[in-house]
């Protein structure tokens, strides 16, 4: 889709504009909607002229994701982090996967999986000044971190023998 001002360039920029009871499209490139007045930073907030590197597994370029929405590979989501994070966190709530263990997970996993959970609740608990909230959080992470200390013990007894 070419620039609705320019006709020149692609249209990376879609505009509704809602004036009164009617609205209006406008597909824009980045320089015309710069002269419009549009802070252009893109979905990924990338300054112009920055380069980021390929993916060291598959060698997949940003560029390339941006184009198709797709990632080449699981080690893409560690090379574009600082880029496809804020868009991880816009579409899902969050910048890594949050969703239900494997049923199959060992109960050491799933600790740990809580753990985390709970260190990052912890941070927002602290951030936003809930420190009863946290002090509750900060023992429950003791708690856990004291279960998984006697769960891995236990299995290093368990190799020796």
């Amino acid at each position: 889709m070419q620039c609705d001002l320019c006709g020149k360039m692609a249209a990376t920029v879609h505009l509704t504009e809602i004036i009164g009871d009617s609205t209006r499209e406008l597909h824009l490139c980045e320089p015309c909607a710069r002269e419009k007045g549009v802070k252009v930073e893109g979905v990924f907030g990338l300054a112009d002229g920055k380069t980021i590197a390929p993916c060291p597994q598959c060698g997949m370029r940003f560029e390339e994701f941006k184009r198709s929405g797709r990632l080449g590979c699981g080690a893409c989501y560690g090379a574009f982090k600082e880029q496809i994070g804020p868009l991880l966190k816009q579409v899902h709530g969050a910048d890594r996967h949050v969703g239900r263990t494997p049923k199959a997970a060992t109960l050491e996993s799933r600790r740990q999986a809580e753990l985390e959970t709970l260190k990052a609740k912890l941070k927002q608990a602290v951030k936003s000044e809930a420190f009863e909230e946290a002090a509750q959080m900060r023992d429950q992470i003791a708690m856990l971190e004291k279960g998984l200390k006697k769960g891995t013990t236990r299995v290093q007894r368990n190799r020796r023998t």
